[in-house]
């Protein structure tokens, strides 16, 4: 893994979220003809990182070490609850964007300080490998 920086990431993920975004919401899809919350954030990890996560986000927010909104770095993941059985997830960007999957509108950037996403937000953690990555960060 080569050494990156907070700002690597941050363009790293939103050069993703130039490819991804309009790739509309599918359960259990895993492409660009469709693609669920889990999958996205799995294959993101996976393909410009070298970063191996869960498939599912139940496996994912088991991942890594819990932290603050207020200690958010690009790379976080970002957990949500918007029904009594339901979960969601995103990818931090940077400056209070996420990119996530949406049932509704497909894969976007949105802002974390929407109320929607404030009204249903979990939690935030920072997977064991993106630690390193993040350490790794060039001065």
């Amino acid at each position: 893994m080569r050494s990156v920086s907070l700002a690597d990431i941050r363009e790293t993920l939103l050069s993703e979220a130039d490819a991804w975004t309009g790739t509309p919401y599918r359960y259990g899809g895993e492409t660009r003809s469709g693609i669920d919350c889990s999958a996205l954030v799995q294959r993101i990890y996976r393909d410009s990182f070298d970063i191996s996560l869960p498939r599912t986000t139940a496996g994912q927010v088991l991942e890594g070490q819990r932290i603050e909104r207020k200690e958010l770095q690009p790379g976080d993941l970002i957990f949500f609850r918007p029904s009594s059985v339901g979960r969601h997830v995103g990818i931090y960007v940077d400056n209070g964007l996420f990119l996530h999957a949406s049932s509704s509108s497909g894969v976007r950037l949105s802002r974390l300080d929407n109320p929607y996403w404030v009204s249903h937000y979990w939690q935030a953690r920072r997977p064991e490998a993106a630690q390193l990555l993040v350490m790794r960060t060039t001065p």
